[in-house]
């Protein structure tokens, strides 16, 4: 008996971002199995962050369907004006509306971190960590407001230190977290999605902004997380350096399409990363 491919984690199919009559991202399909470091790379304006905002939930696709687990968790066609505007492929393919809030994409088991750093700035460290587990909390409404969920909340508050303390964060848990250095923000910024007790962590561009030993600093950082927490990670970044250290297979787009897959020693030496990162002479 032939052994059975194992379900992605994450998969993209035909997806397909059009504002008007621009295409951010054109009929991009990509998967990340368990345990993977995959790296999503591409000039500026590729449509990377896009293609992360669909797969988050603050963009429904035009068309083409995400799967998490195996599952369909977006999926979206071309209606209305988009009907007639529509410029990418696969038309009819995808029939069904599967449009959920970012919230429920992080409650299914997805978490992100942004390319400019979102900390409630005027909050504790320790205050952003907690506020983070409160998405999985239990209890309603009406028990928080009457503190009937004491022994709940407790909890949160014991599991949030023990977070701080495995990324290295608890002797600043009291700091203000607009008070952080750059690279500490950074790693807050991650501990905080970690809160959320995600199975698959998106990054987007964790390097942004950071000097060769931060980056470095951050390189095992990630790889550390990932090994604490069983995560599995698709990651955007242009610090070369990072993606080729840490990753275990990359898609490479440009004007939001496909254009190499592979390991990184296969990616680095493609003719059309080479072409799409340097240009080609007139």
């Amino acid at each position: 008996m032939a052994e059975q491919t194992p379900v992605p984690v994450l998969e993209l199919k035909d997806i397909t971002m059009q504002f008007g009559g621009v295409v951010a991202v054109d009929n991009l399909s990509l998967n990340v199995h368990q345990g993977e470091i995959v790296a999503l790379i591409g000039p500026n304006g590729a449509g990377k962050t896009t293609a992360f905002n669909v797969v988050t939930g603050v963009y429904a696709p035009t068309n083409g369907q995400v799967q998490f687990k195996g599952q369909p968790i977006t999926e979206n066609f071309p209606r209305g004006k988009m009907e007639k505007l529509y410029a990418g492929q696969n038309k009819g393919v995808y029939t069904a509306t599967i449009r959920p809030t970012p919230d429920l994409i992080t409650k299914k088991g997805i978490a992100r971190t942004f390319q400019n750093i979102r900390l409630f700035k005027n909050m504790t460290v320790f205050e952003n960590v907690l506020i983070a587990k409160h998405m999985n909390m239990k209890a309603g409404f009406f028990s928080a407001a009457f503190h009937l969920n004491g022994k709940e909340e407790e909890q949160m508050r014991q599991e949030s230190l023990k977070l701080l303390e495995m990324v290295n964060l608890l002797d600043l848990k009291d700091e203000i977290a607009d008070n952080l250095p750059y690279g500490k923000q950074r790693r807050l910024e991650i501990a905080r999605a970690l809160a959320t007790a995600p199975d698959l962590l998106l990054l987007d561009e964790p390097a942004a902004g950071m000097n060769p030993q931060e980056t470095q600093a951050l390189t095992a950082f990630i790889r550390q997380i990932k090994k604490d927490f069983d995560l599995t990670v698709l990651m955007i970044e242009h610090h070369m350096n990072l993606v080729m250290d840490i990753s275990d297979r990359i898609y490479v787009i440009d004007f939001g399409k496909l254009i190499a897959t592979g390991t990184p020693e296969h990616v680095q030496n493609d003719p059309a990363v080479i072409t799409a990162y340097l240009g080609v002479d007139e």
